[in-house]
């Protein structure tokens, strides 16, 4: 058994939310498991949702290690199932592998530098499956500490684009550390990418990493440069991370716009182009707002990666594995605002700043 400290976070019935550092023990790994000392792991938009969700940290109290607030409703009946769980926190990260199981693929990697997904990455160490583990070889810890989320999420999509038979993609929030990703994955793939940013410094930056279509939803021209930029790609299928607000019901209009342009004649019920987005994150917790204003084909859903590597299977997840590890410092690299601590994770001025989840501003935790 092995002690070390760990982070936890639990949301009681009458919606008190707990997040604290706590000295956890860890049992030896069995079978295929490893036990990886953690070294450093990124603290992505998924693991804010379980980590404090849109509680008011702005007057939560903060002591050494520990952080309590308050849960406002609709959104602590909502987590009803969570009540009273204490809840480890943390996709990913990368450490090294300092006791395995029997079994012959954890005993191979016995002692070597790996990226995981445990998800109770923020810990001191974290027992990992060894067949989620990627050797890291002279990589650093830091280095491959994203080597999972974003890398594979970036990729998902152009795998997902590819078997839905498109050629182009419309991606928001486009500047991101994953924007930035997908600009590299679709250059190098040969998908057109609309990109969608909110300042023209973002703009900038992407054009920098030779993005060809870069709109500016600040601008006064965004639906006009939308527009330009579907007709130029043919993109009627995007992915967008923001989920709340008008910005998938921007993409569906303009994606129409374009459609219908292209119509012999009119039609009361729009044009017969199939236009998809996908919302594959909750930047903005408000409602999805759309309006009855590009016919009726059009589809929304929700991506998430496990399902779909579940649907893509193993040889596809191997190979895009492959490739992350032989770009992970290049199209996979991932840059950092801030390294912290547990402990210093749970300070006011840290988690205020994390949680506002701004582009080009993630933190690594090395516990």
């Amino acid at each position: 058994m092995t002690t070390g400290k760990q982070l936890f976070t639990t949301l009681a019935a009458d919606g008190t939310l707990t997040v604290e550092v706590a000295t956890s023990e860890f049992p030896a790994p069995a079978g295929n498991q490893v036990l990886v000392r953690m070294e450093a792991a990124p603290i992505n938009p998924s693991d804010l949702a379980l980590l404090f969700g849109p509680a008011d940290l702005e007057n939560a109290q903060y002591s050494p290690g520990k952080v309590v607030a308050k849960m406002p409703e609709p959104f602590a009946s909502a987590a009803r199932a969570r009540h009273g769980q204490r809840l480890p926190v943390g996709n990913e990260g990368a450490g090294t592998v300092v006791a395995a199981g029997e079994g012959e693929a954890a005993q191979a990697l016995m002692g070597q530098r790996v990226a995981c997904v445990p998800g109770n990455a923020f810990s001191e160490y974290a027992i990992a499956e060894a067949a989620m583990c990627l050797p890291l070889g002279d990589y650093t810890s830091e280095q491959g500490a994203s080597s999972f989320v974003n890398p594979m999420t970036a990729l998902g999509f152009a795998e997902t684009a590819r078997m839905e038979g498109q050629r182009a993609i419309v991606h928001s929030a486009a500047a991101s550390n994953l924007g930035q990703m997908l600009v590299k994955i679709c250059a190098e793939d040969g998908l057109e990418l609309v990109n969608i940013v909110r300042k023209p410094e973002q703009a900038a930056l992407l054009k920098s990493l030779g993005a060809q279509h870069v709109v500016d939803s600040s601008s006064d021209s965004f639906m006009a440069d939308l527009r330009a930029a579907i007709e130029a790609t043919g993109a009627f299928f995007g992915f967008d991370p923001i989920g709340g607000g008008t910005m998938v019901d921007s993409c569906f209009k303009a994606m129409e716009q374009v459609a219908a342009a292209r119509m012999g004649e009119y039609s009361r019920y729009g044009s017969n182009q199939q236009k998809t987005m996908y919302i594959y994150g909750r930047l903005d917790l408000g409602p999805t707002i759309l309006t009855p204003a590009y016919g009726f084909g059009w589809t929304l859903s929700g991506w998430l990666l496990t399902p779909f590597m579940a649907k893509a299977g193993m040889e596809t997840i191997v190979r895009m594995r492959q490739r992350v590890l032989n770009g992970l410092t290049t199209t996979f690299a991932s840059n950092y605002k801030r390294k912290v601590s547990l402990e210093e994770m749970l300070t006011k001025d840290a988690a205020l700043d994390y949680r506002a989840m701004r582009t080009g501003e993630k933190y690594l935790v090395t516990p």
